[in-house]
């Protein structure tokens, strides 16, 4: 084995062990106080030096090593679900984000060679919105790439547009009233609400095929015999371009004034959150392609691959039977997904490549309790290290490869 792979085998056990024990201590956006002292204690210990309040994020931090060019930045996440936990698999993410920074770190010192790597704490990505403010603050600004992964289920280089996001805040005002002996004094806030969904609902036959709109109720703790004053949805507006995703946010927006208008009531239209479409840098993409095809994927004993025939029999998952395969091809086009990321954002700031690793059995869907069950267990581990090496040896060959990352600059400043 190599010094990259070597230092992920001696410190298997510990790794293992952080990334269930964040697991078993699931946090929420921005509350992730235990899930990010666990990931940077476990950095300290390795020989970063940590800084806290990153962007005046209370959870996220900064942990640097190293010196000169070229700087690289690893992005770690490491929020859940609430209700879920970790079915995103963040646990996996933020730990296995750590292991590549810090095997790179032996590779570097080994070779006696220059360069930083900082690891950024990115908290809050299920809100879509830790690295959008962190990056607005300027925090990744110098870098010279960005790294990081997702748990799915397969392994392959993220050739992906994720989309374009608007996250919303509709909150309609009306009028009190007695529900039964006096309706005519009221004006409902939530007959606004419903007729602004129902509005969105039309609009749905007349947008671009890659636009989502999906939207939730804010409870608003009103019971049925008081004509609600104020009620308030949750919108996210995506699609795979900001212009269509500009184009749908203002058609959802007119829908929630006319709907104001038709009942008597006023609206708030607050923007929560908003981030560009995935910018996918080719150049990246085959380097870390190159450097995977070196890095043997998991194999797996007869009792994991019994776990996944049970789950995936229990959840009706379609995958015939085939529950892991081996490194999938990398794609001559970048793919749109329906699925967004604020990790997009910093990929107009700055080249960013992000891998994927089968953490979970075939046919397995994010944010859903089979995916959070996998995550803390030998099979999502398995992943989390193959993601940890492939980080580590494609950020060794993008630095070692001569005018590798002028190139990544390059396809970064002419494409789109």
């Amino acid at each position: 084995m190599n010094i990259i792979s070597n230092w992920i085998f001696s410190h298997e056990e510990e790794i293992i062990h952080i990334a269930g024990d964040i697991f078993c201590h699931p946090e929420t956006a921005y509350q992730e106080s235990h899930s990010s002292e666990c990931l940077a204690g476990f950095l300290q210990k390795q020989g970063f030096e940590i800084s806290w309040n990153t962007a005046g994020i209370s959870t996220a931090f900064t942990a640097v090593w190293g010196n000169g060019r070229p700087r690289l930045g690893f992005l770690a996440e490491y929020d859940a679900l609430p209700e879920l936990g970790h079915a995103c698999g963040h646990n996996l993410l933020g730990t296995g984000v750590c292991a590549a920074a810090c095997a790179l770190k032996e590779d570097i010192t080994a070779c006696n060679s220059s360069g930083t790597i900082l690891v950024y704490g990115c908290p809050a990505e299920e809100i879509m919105s830790g690295k959008i403010v962190m990056d607005k603050a300027g925090v990744f600004d110098g870098l010279d790439t960005g790294i990081m992964w997702h748990p799915f289920d397969r392994n392959r280089v993220s050739n992906d547009i994720w989309q374009s996001q608007d996250i919303k805040n509709y909150t309609f005002h009306g009028i009190s009233a007695h529900a039964s002996r006096s309706p005519e004094d009221g004006r409902s806030a939530l007959d606004a609400a419903e007729l602004m969904n129902i509005g969105v609902n039309y609009l749905r036959e007349h947008v671009p095929g890659d636009v989502r709109m999906h939207y939730a109720y804010i409870d608003n703790k009103i019971p049925a015999n008081v004509v609600p004053d104020t009620a308030k949805t949750n919108y996210f507006i995506r699609s795979s371009k900001r212009a269509r995703t500009d184009d749908a946010s203002r058609r959802v927006d007119d829908c929630a004034r006319g709907a104001a208008l038709m009942t008597g009531t006023t609206v708030d239209i607050e923007l929560a959150g908003s981030c560009k479409e995935m910018k996918v840098n080719r150049v990246l993409a085959e380097l870390y392609y190159q450097a995977m095809t070196r890095v043997p994927v998991p194999e797996y004993t007869e009792e994991e691959l019994a776990f996944a025939a049970q789950l995936s029999r229990e959840a009706g998952f379609d995958n015939h039977g085939v529950y892991f395969t081996g490194l999938e091809p990398l794609e001559n086009e970048p793919i749109p997904i329906s699925i967004g990321t604020d990790a997009s954002e910093v990929s107009h700031t700055i080249p960013l490549i992000t891998l994927s690793a089968a953490t979970m059995c075939r046919g397995t869907p994010l944010h859903h309790q089979a995916a959070a069950r996998q995550a803390g267990m030998s099979i999502g581990h398995k992943g989390m290290l193959y993601a940890a090496r492939c980080m580590a040896e494609g950020t060794k060959l993008l630095i070692e490869t001569p005018g590798a990352l002028e190139k990544v600059w390059e396809f970064h400043r002419t494409h789109e």
